[in-house]
């Protein structure tokens, strides 16, 4: 009930106090006792600070005699060996008393200089912490009589010491002089011993007196503190006394007024609340709390329970009503929702008044609750029922239409008013036969009454077979329709009501998917599946009836010139365009689908297959002639077709499908605008159709991971130089039935359709994986692991981004990894393959450059590529032992290797008599089959290996 503007009112020790309840009564119950502990706890600190002053003038005693002792010690010893070593021992011990000495007279003038008064004591070698003690103890008790005793005692030590000084000077200046007979000296030894004769006494006197003077200082503060504490003590009791019989007074009177206000209360049904305002306590009465579910004990008497407690969405109304009658006297009158004990939310209507002073200022506010929930939820269930069913009604996608039990309309929805071309208004008291005419949709019969129907079976009647709806004005509509009784309470029919469902929509969208899903939305030609599905007829035809078809797979040449120089709506374009000039030259009957992005495929049905090659042809002359213009620019067009007679061979779908495809590719890889025939017997149509076959595997091999790596040493040949361990990484592959497929077998095919980058990708991921572990489990751990990038790859430009990612998700050291490019890929794309070298070696990886040789420029570019290693390519190295050629070869590209600062490494190496030659070369590594055979990368697949 508390809201800003009432706490803004308050001054900072009333908003401290609403915080803690009662808090103000306690203060004024325990204040004399806080201020008898807070003198007690100063008188105490001060006595301590007395007795530790004490303490520190037994140390400077202690310290002041032993500095004594020690002087006349040195002394009689210098007299004895006359040793300036002896006299500065001297000196040194004499220093003590002397500064403490400086330290006395001075706090005994009126004015002392209390740094020089510091600094005497510091020189008597008294700790620092301890001279502020030793200062106020002086100045404070020197004219107390036990304290004036020590000082005195002090003061005449001082004059000894004085005497002892004046000994020591005489006895120096006389040995300094060279005059040192026995008889010389003699007297000033039996001075000085005289001297501590007279001194012993006086520093036990001091040491006792100094004991004595601490215990009374400690006896004297005792009494203080025992004096203070039995007056304060008793003061503190009578005034606390005196507090609790008001407050127990007050407390009768308050309890007598309670039991009145109580036996008010609890007579009536609503909770009564008082609030307040200037300090912030709320009365709740026992039914307030009942009411939320709560005993009396339960719920606190503080606003901070009812706001706690108030639906957040009521809030601002509530602080808006608080405010309107406290600051501007408005009725306050407002339901709201109340969180109960079991955690839902009820209505509660308030009502309030304020208690105001002479200047109109609100102090107190006082009113009833009373729970109004079961009357809402009464009126929303009504209102709810009544209003959903209209809703209902009115937003249903059906025509409703109610009649009574004699058949005459009363209602009709909006929809069927629709349907029907009627009104409520003027349907209403005609039959419905009037106004729902319907027949059969086949045989323009008119159908049955279904509400004479329902009224004479007693039950829902549903007409799943469509019929026409005769509108008013003679129209017609398909609709299904059905009819249910309306009941009382009691069961008995009262009336029917009749569901009409228009069903032209419907059909109208079973036949627009059934188009979209055939055909395809650009060109509007029937779609791959589509096409795939009247080619397999046609194939069953083929083979039942023995007929002649021909399969075309098109796939246009410049589509990409257009998309690339004029945007996709330029493309679009020229697609519509083009379907519609292919379709012109093709028979009827012929079936042209857009098989997808710029490829069209063409089913000839019962075709020869001279005639079908004349038309592919003709296809391919209509789009040579074919000029694409786009705003101000025109383009010449070509197309590469593939086409297959199906009677040429046994074919299933995706055999025709995939020969077609491959011929289009060998009508593109050969010139592009021509047309290519599939012939089975065609050894390089075969592979390549093999290698389209790959396409699918090598996706769902990534996808699987069914990839494996394995790692094959490379060893250094010098045996002189420390090399490290190295290896190359290889990939292999894992068919379908878990054998290992050679990279030979399907690398040429992930290079020609581009999936190599994401072979790579895998690659990298897998390595990086399997070298944390093996670090982390002990196992093998190369110092370089070479890595092959694909040409592809390199020109990925989001390839070198994803290497990155990789380092910084695995901790691999960049040094420890190779990346290996091939030769003719590096000079295929040499500013991309520089890039990319610089970028990752400016991370601290290495490069290698493999097969190096196998091209006509290799010396020109390898000043280009900042690579580390050069691989001599192993057809050079294989023979090398019996080809003088090929040996000059290894011993060239050795020499240019080195020449430019590059390790080199020969492949292929298959036997001793290579490495020895490459030894003699001083080829600085090899790997082959006859160094080590590849293995498992990574512990866990070598164990694997081992057990299979």
């Amino acid at each position: 009930m508390e809201t800003d503007g009432t706490r803004r009112g308050r001054n900072p020790l009333q908003r401290m106090f609403v915080f803690l309840p009662g808090s103000g009564r306690l203060l004024q119950i325990i204040w004399p006792f806080l201020v008898i502990v807070l003198v007690l706890l100063l008188l105490a600190n001060e006595s301590m600070h007395i007795l530790s002053a004490a303490r520190a003038y037994s140390e400077g005693e202690s310290l002041w005699s032993k500095g004594q002792k020690r002087a006349m010690f040195h002394l009689v010893r210098y007299s004895e060996t006359h040793s300036e070593d002896d006299y500065r021992k001297y000196l040194e011990a004499i220093s003590v008393p002397l500064s403490d000495e400086k330290a006395r007279v001075e706090m005994e003038k009126p004015d002392p200089n209390y740094p020089a008064v510091w600094q005497g004591f510091v020189e008597g070698r008294n700790h620092p912490d301890d001279i502020p003690g030793l200062i106020m103890l002086f100045r404070r008790f020197r004219r107390l009589d036990f304290m004036a005793a020590v000082i005195d005692l002090w003061a005449e030590g001082d004059r000894h010491i004085a005497e002892l000084t004046q000994i020591a000077d005489q006895l120096h200046a006389r040995i300094a002089s060279g005059r040192t007979s026995t008889d010389s000296v003699l007297p000033f030894r039996d001075r000085i011993l005289d001297l501590d004769t007279r001194l012993t006494p006086l520093t036990d006197k001091f040491s006792s007196t100094l004991g004595e003077a601490t215990r009374k200082t400690g006896f004297l503060l005792l009494l203080a503190n025992l004096a203070i504490a039995g007056t304060l003590v008793p003061v503190g009791i009578y005034l606390s006394y005196r507090l609790v019989r008001r407050r127990e007074e007050a407390e009768r009177a308050l309890k007598l007024s309670e039991e009145r206000f109580n036996l008010a209360v609890t007579g009536s049904n609503d909770g009564l609340w008082d609030w307040n305002i200037d300090t912030g306590e709320v009365y709740y009465s026992p039914r307030f709390k009942e009411l939320l579910g709560y005993t009396e004990r339960e719920m606190g008497d503080n606003v901070e329970a009812f706001n706690s407690r108030l639906h957040p969405e009521d809030k601002p109304a509530h602080e808006q009503a608080i405010d309107g009658h406290l600051q501007r006297g408005g009725p306050f009158d407002i339901e709201m929702r109340m969180q109960t004990k079991a955690g839902e939310y009820r209505w509660f209507h308030f009502r309030g008044q304020a208690l105001r002073t002479a200047a109109g200022r609100a102090m107190r506010m006082a009113g009833a609750m009373t729970d109004t929930t079961d009357r809402r939820l009464t009126a929303a269930e009504l209102f709810a029922e009544k209003e959903r069913a209209q809703v209902t009604l009115a937003s249903i996608a059906d025509g409703v239409i109610t009649t009574g039990t004699d058949g005459w309309v009363e209602y009709l929805n909006p929809v069927a008013e629709a349907l029907t071309g009627w009104t409520t208004a003027s349907a209403r008291g005609l039959p419905l036969r009037g106004i729902v005419n319907t027949v059969d949709e086949t045989t323009r019969k008119i159908t049955p009454n279904p509400i004479e129907m329902v009224l004479r079976e007693e039950r829902t009647i549903e007409v799943s077979a469509t019929m026409l709806l005769v509108r008013n004005d003679g129209s017609e509509i398909p609709i299904v329709q059905s009819a249910a009784p309306i009941r009382a309470r009691t069961g008995k029919i009262i009336g029917v009501v009749l569901v009409m469902h228009d069903v032209s929509r419907e059909r109208q969208y079973v036949a627009k998917l059934s188009y979209q899903a055939s055909h395809d939305a650009l060109t509007g030609l029937i779609n791959r599946t589509e096409f795939e599905r009247r080619l397999g007829l046609a194939l069953k035809s083929s083979a039942e009836l023995s007929r002649n078809h021909a399969v075309m797979y098109l796939d246009l040449d410049q589509f990409k010139v257009v998309n690339d120089t004029c945007g996709h709506a330029a493309g679009d374009q020229l697609m519509r365009q083009v379907s519609a000039v292919l379709l012109k030259r093709l028979r009827e009957g012929d079936t042209l689908a857009r098989l997808g992005g710029d490829e069209f495929g063409v089913l000839l049905e019962n075709c020869p297959p001279d005639h079908a090659l004349r038309i592919a042809d003709q296809l391919r002359q209509t789009v040579s002639d074919f000029h694409f213009t786009w705003e101000t620019r025109s383009f010449s067009t070509g197309v590469s077709i593939g086409l297959v007679n199906v009677k040429d061979g046994p074919f299933t779908l995706a055999d025709v499908m995939s020969a077609a495809d491959a011929a289009c590719y060998m009508a593109k890889e050969k010139g592009r605008n021509r047309v290519q025939l599939y012939h089975a017997e065609d050894s390089e149509l075969s592979v390549r159709q093999g290698e389209m076959e790959w396409i699918s595997r090598l996706q769902k091999a990534l996808k699987e991971d069914r990839f494996v790596l394995y790692a094959q040493d490379i060893r250094g040949l010098d045996a002189g130089r420390e090399h490290g361990t190295h290896c190359e990484i290889l990939v292999r592959l894992l068919d379908e039935r878990g054998e290992l497929v050679p990279p030979m077998a399907f690398i040429p095919a992930a290079e020609r359709y581009n999936l190599m980058p994401a072979i790579d990708r895998w690659v990298i991921r897998t390595a990086f994986a399997t070298i944390c572990r093996e670090q982390a489990e002990g196992g093998t751990v190369f110092e370089i692991c070479a890595i092959n990038i694909s040409g592809g790859s390199i020109g990925d430009e989001s390839f070198l981004d994803y290497v990155r990612e990789q380092f910084a998700r695995f901790p691999v050291r960049p040094q420890s990894i190779c990346f290996e490019i091939t030769e003719t890929a590096a000079i295929a794309r040499l500013d991309k393959a520089t890039h990319f070298i610089d970028e990752l070696k400016s991370l601290g990886c290495r490069f290698s450059l493999d097969d190096f040789g196998a091209g006509m420029s290799s010396f020109a570019y390898l000043k280009h590529l900042p690579v580390d290693f050069l691989k001599i390519d192993g057809g050079f190295v294989k023979n090398m032992a019996d080809d003088p050629i090929d040996r000059a070869m290894v011993e060239a590209i050795n020499s240019v290797g080195h020449i430019t600062g590059k390790q080199t490494i020969a492949e292929f190496v298959d036997g001793e008599r290579v490495i020895a030659l490459l030894r003699e070369i001083g080829v600085d590594f090899a790997q082959g089959y006859g160094v080590a055979k590849p293995r498992p990368f990574g512990r866990r697949l070598q164990m694997a290996a081992a057990t299979g």
